[in-house]
């Protein structure tokens, strides 16, 4: 058993988003370099050793959504696109991303979704003002729930149910 997870992601962004925010976007997505400087998702802390083997925090800043070719869990393929749309009244950005992540990965992916949320096109939202953001299904599951991101903070679904 793994504790791999299927992501989804499928929003229309608004046409506000300024080029350092796309260089960003495009190098999480896996479609661009790394930008010299990070705004989106800023720390990407990990324990490693030093040389005398004692424990400490390096910055590792690492794309969230690049994964691409084949999934090695969940069947299919990984990737990321990022389209520009000049068409009215949704003048702005579609995003799609299909992805493998772990547990551990869904901070500082919540973090990137949160920030997603808050430019997506109104369609997006419920009446509640939740914004719903994609899907998230347990590798072994065949139903996928809805991530959704209310008051700024990320929903993910309850993971205890995955078998």
């Amino acid at each position: 058993m793994s504790d791999t997870y299927e992501l989804a992601v499928s929003v229309d962004l608004r046409d506000e988003l300024s080029e350092p925010e796309l260089a960003e976007l495009r190098w999480h997505l896996g479609i661009g370099p790394q930008p010299t400087s990070l705004s989106i998702v800023t720390e990407f802390p990990l324990v490693v050793e030093d040389e005398a083997g004692e424990p400490v925090v390096e910055d590792e800043p690492r794309p969230l959504l690049a994964g691409s070719g084949a999934a090695w869990r969940v069947g299919g393929v990984l990737g990321s696109a990022l389209v520009g749309r000049v068409d009215l009244p949704r003048k702005g950005w579609s995003l799609t991303s299909r992805q493998e992540i772990h547990p551990d990965e869904f901070e500082k992916v919540g973090e990137l979704l949160r920030w997603l949320a808050a430019r997506v096109q109104d369609t997006h939202r419920q009446v509640d003002d939740v914004v719903s953001i994609g899907h998230l299904r347990f590798n072994e599951s065949l139903i996928p729930e809805v991530i959704g991101v209310a008051n700024g903070q990320i929903v993910w679904p309850d993971q205890q149910s995955a078998p």
